[in-house]
């Protein structure tokens, strides 16, 4: 099977998931008429697609791709394949299908981390009340009122956006829609268009903070997914030919570098002083918010990361009561029950059941990738090979291990 038909294969098998999973292809920005020949066709049997899936993968080693397109399309077919056995009723275990999707085995995390950030905050938030009190005033008093959301998403874009240019190329053309909504499981959501253009959602229902617009504006467009979809577009699709890239499917290792590179792109756009510099696009639109402290709760606040996926493997892999999940996310969190149950909703989701860990595991690597750096080179070229390779987490991972390994024998070359 030549390198064409291999790509042509996986396309259509993603597509062919997707009339199976509502959702489940997040965008096609490939060839029309493929997705319309699908389309036509009588849905497969999710057994069929599951032995397409490994026909796929056992013609990769012998096909004429170059090794990084390999190590990508046999990660995605992997996981093609477990979703593939799911649907065909075969029980998969939960930290199995997690590794399966993402190339990440998931752990829970430890409670006295947690402690440990919880005394952090007490420290930072000062003051009387117990932290759960104090914590619930300061987001209430950092909250945006309804009415001015769109305009403070659009003010953070705008500002964001010119700082993304600045240091990455996009295409003349590109363009965001923020649209405010209501009723979703989920904080924010880019749909990508093609075209280079975006429309992002916001729900209303959260009640979104000053503090956090501009990480959700970060993630959702510049430089997160809207900035990947566009460089990729221009990039491996339009100049290199790599139409795998031209499909988004969910529950695929593309997902945890996305999410992973997008929950980092605060720390690539601005870095530390986010606070204040979001302080003051709001003080124009007359606005009041402590930069400085809400930067220094996020800091402290960090530490609780792996709470999220602690709920999922409550909930899919320990076999827990929902309101149970919900009071472990109350304790650590230390959000609001609605709050918490709308967590629990998104997590309890049959299509965002294992999402969660790319954001709490593709964080975390992204972060370390990021962190072992060459000599000379910058946060800005780390974080634009993100936006524009086809990386699977398996080599970062690889990357890490060799990075971590040259900077430790450097250093000690340095002190001896």
């Amino acid at each position: 099977m030549d390198a064409d038909e291999l790509v042509r294969g996986y396309l259509v098998l993603g597509l062919r998931l997707g009339r199976l999973v509502s959702g489940f292809v997040d965008s096609f920005t490939g060839d029309p008429a493929l997705s319309r020949a699908v389309d036509n066709e009588p849905r497969l049997h999710p057994g069929a697609l599951g032995g397409h899936a490994r026909l796929l993968r056992k013609e990769l080693p012998g096909s004429d791709l170059p090794e990084q397109r390999r190590q990508f399309l046999e990660a995605h077919l992997r996981a093609l394949e477990c979703t593939a056995r799911k649907l065909n009723g075969e029980r998969v275990a939960f930290v199995d299908e997690v590794e399966q999707y993402f190339q990440v085995r998931i752990r829970p995390g430890d409670e006295d981390s947690y402690a440990q950030a919880h005394r952090k905050l007490d420290a930072v938030l000062e003051g009387p009340g117990s932290l759960a009190d104090r914590l619930t005033a300061f987001r209430a008093a950092d909250e945006v009122p309804a009415r001015r959301l769109q305009g403070a998403v659009q003010a953070v874009s705008s500002a964001l956006r010119d700082r993304v240019r600045q240091k990455y190329a996009l295409p003349e053309q590109e363009i965001v829609e923020y649209q405010v909504v209501t009723d979703k499981p989920w904080s924010g959501f880019n749909y990508y268009l093609g075209g280079y253009r975006s429309r992002v959602a916001v729900n209303a229902d959260l009640g979104h903070r000053m503090s956090n617009l501009p990480h959700l504006v970060a993630h959702e467009s510049y430089p997160g997914h809207h900035t990947e979809h566009c460089r990729k577009d221009a990039g491996l699709v339009a100049k290199r030919g790599h139409a795998e890239q031209s499909i988004f499917l969910i529950n695929t290792p593309q997902c945890l570098m996305a999410e992973g590179m997008a929950d980092l792109g605060l720390h690539a756009a601005v870095g530390p002083g986010w606070g204040v510099w979001t302080e003051q696009i709001f003080g124009d639109l007359g606005l009041r918010m402590d930069g400085e402290l809400s930067e220094k709760v996020e800091s402290a606040a960090s530490g609780l990361l792996t709470v999220r996926q602690d709920a999922a493997l409550m909930l899919h892999d320990q076999g827990s009561d929902q309101d149970d999940v919900v009071a472990h996310l109350r304790r650590w969190l230390l959000v609001p029950e609605r709050r918490a149950r709308q967590m629990v909703r998104f997590l309890a989701d049959p299509l965002w059941r294992a999402y969660t860990t790319t954001y709490v595991e593709g964080a975390r690597l992204v972060r370390a990738w990021l962190d072992v750096r060459a000599p000379g080179e910058t946060l800005d070229s780390r974080y634009l090979r993100l936006l524009d390779e086809p990386l699977v987490p398996r080599s970062l991972e690889d990357q890490i291990g060799t990075g971590v390994s040259w900077l430790a024998r450097n250093d000690h070359e340095n002190s001896t």
